[in-house]
C-alpha cells in the first residue's frame, strides 16, 4: 500500500502516475546466487522498457554460457562488490568488470554470454533485461563496457550520485547502444537529500537498494523500505521529486529512466520476441 502524508486518495499522487510500492520477490539459484526480483507484470505501468530487474549477490559461477535474443542484458555492479567479475560473450569479449562498472549486451538476433565472479569475489548489483524495439530485434548484437572511473558523479547535500549511463543535469555518461536510458546509483548519508527530475515522456523505476528512502512528490510523501520500488509513468510533463534519507543510516537508491516503447512482446526466459510466431522462429534458429 502506498504510504503518503495525505492518504491513498491524494489526487496529487494519483495524477502524477505514481505506482504503488512493489517489493522484490526473493529467489536463489544454486548456492551462489541470491536476488530480489522485479518483473514487468508486477507493475500496471511505468516499467517499460524494462522487462526484468534482479537485485542480486553472486559469489560463485551460476548460469554458465547462455543465449539471449530480442533484448538487452545489462549488468550494473555496485561499488561494494568485491574482486573481479569475469565477462565473456560470443562477440569475442573476454574481460573483467570491476566494482561500479556497467556492461550492456544488445543481443539483437542472438548472442551468448557468461558472467561469473573470480575466485573469492562477490558481485553485488542489478541485472536488467531491457526490451529493444521490435524493428531492432533481428539486428546484429552489440556490446558496451562502461568503467566506473568514466561515470560522472554528483556530490551535494550529503548525497553522492553516480550517472552510470545517459545524461542527467547536463552531466553526460556513456550512451546505450539501444534504447536511450539514464541510470543513477545514489547514496544518501544521514539527513542527505537529492532532487530528482523525471523527463517528460519518460518512465522511471525507483528502487531502495538499502536503508529507507522517503520520496516527496507533488505534495505527498512516499516511503520505500529496503527492497521496494515504485514507477513513475511517462506523461507530457516533467516531474520533480525529492529523495530523503528516512532513518539516519546510509541509504542507497537506483533510478532507471527511459522513454517507453509501448510495444507488445512475448518472453521465454532470456529470449524476447514481438509475438508467438517470432518466438518460434527465434527458438528454431537457436536450436540449429
Amino acid at each position: 500500500m502506498m504510504r503518503t502524508t495525505e492518504g491513498n486518495n491524494n489526487p496529487l499522487v494519483m495524477n502524477s502516475n505514481v505506482s504503488q510500492p512493489v517489493a522484490g520477490t526473493p529467489f536463489s539459484v544454486g548456492q551462489g546466487f541470491n536476488a530480489l526480483s522485479f518483473r514487468h507484470h508486477a507493475f500496471q505501468s511505468g516499467f517499460d522498457p524494462l522487462i526484468m530487474v534482479d537485485h542480486y549477490h553472486m559469489h560463485a559461477p551460476t548460469f554458465g554460457a547462455h543465449p539471449h535474443a530480442g533484448l538487452s542484458a545489462v549488468t550494473l555492479l555496485f561499488e561494494d562488490s568485491q574482486g573481479k567479475f569475469h565477462n565473456t560473450d560470443s562477440l569475442g569479449n573476454d574481460f573483467d568488470m570491476l566494482p561500479g562498472d556497467l556492461y550492456w549486451l544488445k543481443s539483437g538476433a542472438s548472442a551468448v554470454h557468461d558472467e561469473r565472479p573470480r575466485e573469492g569475489g562477490t558481485a553485488h548489483g542489478l541485472q536488467m533485461f531491457v526490451n529493444i524495439p521490435n524493428a531492432q530485434k533481428n539486428d546484429a548484437p552489440e556490446t558496451m563496457h562502461v568503467k566506473a572511473s568514466d561515470m560522472p558523479v554528483i556530490t551535494k547535500d550529503s548525497a553522492r550520485v553516480r550517472v552510470v549511463l545517459g545524461e542527467y543535469l547536463h552531466l553526460q555518461s556513456a550512451v546505450s547502444p539501444s534504447v536511450p536510458m539514464t541510470i543513477l546509483d545514489g547514496k544518501l548519508l544521514e539527513s542527505g537529500r537529492f532532487g530528482y527530475h523525471a523527463k517528460a515522456q519518460s518512465n522511471s523505476w525507483i528502487y531502495a537498494v538499502s536503508g529507507a528512502l522517503t520520496i516527496h512528490i507533488n505534495g505527498a510523501e512516499i516511503a520505500l523500505a529496503k527492497g521496494e520500488s515504485i514507477t513513475l509513468e511517462a506523461n507530457e510533463h516533467t516531474l520533480d521529486a525529492e529523495f530523503l534519507n528516512a532513518q539516519g543510516e546510509p541509504t542507497q537508491f537506483a533510478v532507471v529512466s527511459a522513454t517507453p516503447l509501448n510495444e507488445t512482446f512475448v518472453q521465454q526466459g532470456p529470449l524476447v520476441a514481438a509475438n508467438d510466431k517470432a518466438m518460434k522462429e527465434v527458438i528454431a534458429r537457436l536450436s540449429k
